[in-house]
């Protein structure tokens, strides 16, 4: 068996034991993180695959937007961990040195990256490109009932944030 296949098999077995573990915690904080854990399993899973930009997204919207999202949701709803939990435990040492070590394994693997020394091409910021990427978005021909659809979406969510964090008083009803 190839190293390859042998890396991929574990990426497949930590996004199934993650997903598995989402479902099945009790604990809303835990669910998210493991959460997270599933979507980075998949964004290397995009990364053996050779699918880089699915694998960026997959980094930036899911885990950087929405995973963070939840977890920012779960914290601010009222008593979701009840009032016996503490704001520290025992673990926080093991946590500060593990994160250490693996930003640490991190940044020393990606030295050995061929393109980690390489700066990017300039980009093109020209007003073109710029006017070609709005006509796309908000064009009838281009992508504008899916703009429409994730922009009501979201107003949704935004009303319905705002409805769960200011409570109506007995007396307003």
């Amino acid at each position: 068996m190839e190293p390859i296949q042998i890396v991929f098999l574990i990426g497949a077995a930590l996004v199934l034991g993650s997903a598995v573990m989402v479902v099945t915690r009790r604990n809303l904080i835990h669910a998210a993180l493991f959460l997270i854990l599933t979507l980075s399993g998949v964004a290397m899973i995009f990364v053996l695959l050779e699918a880089f930009y699915w694998a960026v997204i997959q980094v930036v919207v899911y885990i950087g937007a929405i995973a963070i999202l939840i977890i920012m949701a779960i914290m601010v709803t009222r008593n979701v961990t009840g009032d016996t939990v503490k704001p520290f435990n025992n673990m926080a040492v093991w946590a500060a040195m593990l994160s250490v070590v693996a930003s640490g394994s991190l940044i020393w693997a990606l030295s050995y990256w061929p393109a980690f020394d390489q700066t990017a091409p300039v980009a093109d910021t020209g007003e073109y490109v710029i006017r070609l990427l709005g006509l796309e978005l908000f064009s009838a021909e281009g992508y504008l009932i899916p703009t429409m659809i994730a922009s009501v979406l979201l107003l949704a969510a935004l009303i319905a944030a705002i409805k769960s964090a200011f409570p109506i008083s007995q007396e307003e009803e």
